[in-house]
């Protein structure tokens, strides 16, 4: 009775629209009075803000979204967009097809797929518009390219998996690029088919002699450094996600020196920013723990893992469920607020099903990337219709064969787990 009262609770709120991070909070807290009292509940209140700070891996965040400003003050994302235009403007659909190639590439030195779709939309789109191409489809591109930075490391959403369930984040990360790459193939596919079946959509830009394109590759060096300084030393084992994260902050820092952009207004901008959004994370992880909390005392987690055990049904078709219902919340709940209040929960179930934690973590990214685009509360189409002034009908509609396509994937990836989990085994 307690836990429905409380979890009505939590639903009435998220409804109202009270913030995430206050709705779990505040429901967890009259859980946890209803449940012991005062005692109870100022004990937990005391200890939860120390104990959501207290990571040393949390250190991750602030440093790999102030790299992401930094890159975004750079104009590194132009230089990446351009030049997959030089390279891919020939073939039909060619600026669309850059714009996920920009997109992976942002994504690979950024870790924010908000950041992400808000510089394609200001770069990309401007583009495609004068080229020609239906605002549907170039809206769609660039709402579905700005989810790659979820999934291709450094993801704040894979780091954020890795310290609630409690497994190597270094290995999370490096799992997250084959899938990451898939990913952005099947956006360039589907691209491919839309623009053949209605080439009307689309034009044919002109095409560049290879000298022109080569040249082009002279700003992209700025991509390939920071991919080092954060995936390479990953990988070879030269540094750990935390010490990668500051190397990655530091290295975006120089490259904006290099620029000559990194004047004291925008890194101050660049500070403040990544400031403010470390301060919501956290706010929403402490909230997401005082309902934890509440959701241990209560048996909640034992309770629903021994009733999943009990039911006559494979483990595959347990999977299946739990991932239909990460699509459903994400039509509803911000997904880094859907990965801390789902995950204490479904792990465990993962543990005694005999499935992979890693594999599992960049499967429910890849399924989180949908409910960026989806309504009513596809973040990204909002970014894109913000920089746009779009209709958000027509940007859904845009997205609507990307999500199509991205179940594909979901399912590719559930069926071949080897796909993820190889790179992982190679790490030094």
């Amino acid at each position: 009775m307690i836990v429905t009262i409380a979890l009505l609770v939590l639903v009435a709120m998220l409804v109202c629209g009270l913030p995430v991070a206050l709705s779990m909070g505040i429901s967890g807290a009259i859980g946890l009075y209803m449940f012991g009292g005062w005692p109870v509940l100022a004990g937990i209140l005391k200890t939860a803000p120390l104990s959501t700070a207290n990571d040393y891996e949390i250190i991750t965040i602030p440093m790999f979204i102030l790299m992401a400003e930094f890159v975004i003050i750079s104009g590194v994302a132009n230089d990446l967009f351009r030049a997959a235009t030089v390279w891919v403007g020939r073939v039909r659909g060619g600026a669309a097809m850059a714009t996920a190639i920009a997109g992976a590439g942002f994504g690979a030195i950024s870790g924010s797929s908000t950041a992400a779709a808000a510089t394609l939309a200001s770069t990309s789109i401007p583009a495609m518009l004068r080229q020609g191409y239906e605002p549907k489809l170039a809206c769609g591109v660039v709402a579905i390219s700005g989810t790659l930075a979820m999934l291709i490391p450094p993801s704040i959403a894979l780091i954020l998996y890795g310290i609630i369930a409690d497994i190597p984040i270094g290995s999370l990360l490096i799992g997250g690029i084959i899938p990451g790459l898939i990913v952005t193939l099947t956006i360039v596919a589907t691209i491919a088919y839309l623009v053949w079946r209605d080439p009307t959509t689309a034009p044919v830009a002109r095409s560049y002699s290879f000298r022109e394109k080569f040249a082009s590759l002279n700003r992209v060096g700025f991509v390939v450094i920071l991919l080092f300084a954060v995936t390479g030393t990953i990988y070879t084992g030269i540094a750990t996600p935390t010490e990668a994260s500051g190397i990655g902050a530091f290295s975006a820092m120089l490259i904006a020196a290099w620029e000559r952009k990194l004047t004291f207004p925008a890194a101050w901008h660049a500070l403040r920013s990544a400031a403010q959004t470390t301060c919501m994370v956290l706010f929403i992880i402490m909230g997401a723990h005082i309902f934890g909390y509440f959701f241990t005392l209560t048996r909640v987690t034992n309770d629903i893992t021994t009733w999943v055990g009990a039911l006559e049904m494979s483990r595959w078709g347990i999977l299946v469920v739990i991932l239909i219902g990460y699509l459903i919340l994400g039509f509803f709940m911000d997904q880094i607020a859907i990965l801390i209040l789902t995950v204490p929960v479904v792990l465990p179930l993962i543990y005694q099903l005999g499935f992979d934690p890693i594999w599992f973590g960049v499967l429910v990214i890849v399924t989180a990337e949908v409910g960026m685009v989806t309504p009513p509360l596809g973040m990204n189409v909002f970014v894109v219709a913000r920089y746009t002034r779009r209709p958000l009908g027509d940007i859904f509609r845009g997205v609507l064969p990307h999500v199509w396509a991205h179940l594909f994937v979901i399912a590719l990836l559930a069926a071949f787990p080897a796909i993820t989990l190889w790179l992982p085994s190679t790490m030094r």
